[in-house]
């Protein structure tokens, strides 16, 4: 089971039984609740019902006083009421009076009249002076629909003392049922509701856990694989610690090896050039011909620029590929940047009696770093320049291909051969310039791959028609709007 669902479920799973289990208590206390209520109403209705009955008992005219009378009264009224959404037109009220041996002296239906009640909670504990209150079956046998009954003593109006009769006021149950299926059903939808919020809420968090383990996850695997990649966002918690504690292992092992492979690289490179110069110097300390002197001497001035050569453009390398990702990305328009590199390969250019062209350059923009660009093209510019015959032309332009613009330095040279055309972007490999037979650095096509990866381009080298290389650097275009990534 994947991390994502296991928090989502744990977050859900919590939340989920938590209101479950609360709503289950609410909606449970809700019909006690609302019959302690109307038990609360019917214990002050009866008190004050006992008190106005108390002088049609005492003198015996409970069934046909005034008492009877306005209850009758009350009972045929259309009340009218619409309570919480519910229409309310009659009395549910049932008034029953004892006296003080407990027989049934008064019936609001007029149904038990004269019946024994002392036995029934609520006049029997009433008669001892005590709080007496019963539920019974409005029908018996049917314990669905009961009737709460409340009882109050009635005193001798005379005296305030004497106890003689009760009162029991009753209410069916059923009257107060709406009320309480409409609160449970009530406390349901807004449970319904909460779950699926909390559902909602547990979504969210696990997208936000889990993009951030996405991120550090992408970015483990692509520093596996030997991607360059930027670290990840930073992000104030401690999946953000631990990115930022990866990025930094990941520098340090990384700067480790590239250093390793960097001083390698430097030695092996630098041990032909020094035997070169040592065996000059060498034979330099004998007795020879001045032409063979200086001969020796030029070779010892040429191995020592092949040093400083290869030693600045390993530098350069280095720098551009320790970045990883692009510091900087700024707009930068095609036209103005190769003007640029026109005019600063010009003198290098005639030096070897070769003519520099730059076509009509299409005004677009892309999104880099100008100097890293400009250093690029230098290179091509200087590889088909040293692999032009003097009076050769060589020719830089721009042309729109698809999402992106290509920039080509084209030249009229040897061209490059089959072989060699797959490994002109490794690292030291290089072949000899037409007429002197020396090799450069091996430096300047790895550097134009390694900008035009930054750059998320790419840079090729093809073969041009009727003779010579087309080299290519492929850049996305700065599309409007297009947001700067720094």
């Amino acid at each position: 089971m994947r991390l994502v669902l296991k928090l989502f479920l744990g977050f859900f799973l919590i939340v989920g039984i938590a209101a479950f289990f609360v709503m289950r208590v609410f909606v449970n206390e809700v019909k006690p609740g609302v019959r302690q209520a109307m038990e609360s109403t019917l214990v002050d209705a009866a008190n004050v019902l006992a008190e106005m009955a108390a002088a049609d008992v005492k003198a015996g005219t409970i069934r046909n006083g005034s008492f009877t009378r306005n209850l009758a009264k009350a009972r045929q009224r259309d009340l009218k009421a619409m309570v919480w959404r519910f229409p309310k037109r009659a009395l549910d009220y049932r008034v029953t009076i004892t006296d003080a041996k407990g027989i049934v002296i008064y019936d609001s239906l007029g149904r038990d009249v004269g019946r024994d009640n002392s036995r029934w909670n609520d006049v029997y504990r009433t008669l001892r002076g005590e709080y007496g209150a019963r539920s019974s079956p409005e029908t018996p046998g049917d314990d669905s629909n009961t009737v709460m009954h409340v009882a109050a003593p009635v005193y001798d109006p005379v005296d305030g003392n004497t106890l003689i009769g009760v009162l029991s006021l009753a209410q069916p149950n059923r009257s107060i049922d709406p009320f309480i299926a409409a609160s449970q059903r009530a406390i349901i939808e807004r449970g319904a509701w909460l779950i699926g919020l909390s559902a909602l809420v547990g979504v969210l968090v696990t997208m936000w856990l889990t993009n951030g383990l996405g991120q550090l996850s992408r970015y483990a695997r692509a520093v596996s694989a030997g991607e360059p990649v930027p670290p990840p966002k930073r992000r104030n918690d401690e999946i953000g610690e631990l990115g930022q504690a990866l990025e930094t292992m990941r520098r340090k092992l990384e700067g480790k090896a590239y250093v390793e492979q960097y001083v390698q690289s430097l030695t092996h490179e630098m041990k032909s050039p020094l035997a070169a110069i040592r065996g000059a110097a060498e034979l330099l300390q004998e007795p020879m011909a001045d032409a063979d002197r200086a001969h020796f001497a030029r070779s010892i001035v040429d191995q020592q620029e092949r040093l400083t050569e290869t030693i600045d453009k390993l530098l350069a390398l280095a720098e551009v590929e320790q970045h990883g990702w692009l510091q900087t990305r700024d707009p930068i328009a095609l036209p103005t940047l190769l003007k640029e590199v026109a005019a600063a390969a010009q003198v290098r250019a005639q030096a070897a009696g070769v003519e520099l062209l730059i076509d009509e350059v299409p005004d677009l923009r892309v999104q880099g770093d100008g100097y890293l660009l400009r250093q690029a093209l230098h290179n091509l510019i200087d590889n088909a320049v040293a692999f032009s015959h003097p009076g050769a032309q060589v020719q830089l332009d721009a042309q729109v291909d698809g999402q992106g613009v290509r920039l080509q330095v084209a030249d009229r040279g040897a061209g490059v051969p089959d072989y060699a055309r797959e490994r002109v972007f490794e690292r030291f490999y290089s072949l000899a310039r037409p007429g002197t037979g020396r090799r450069s650095s091996g430096l300047g096509l790895p550097f134009v791959q390694e900008v035009a990866r930054l750059h998320d381009g790419r840079a090729s080298l093809q073969p041009r028609e009727e003779g010579g290389t087309v080299a290519s650097l492929w850049l996305p275009l700065a599309m409007p709007g297009q947001r700067q990534r720094r």
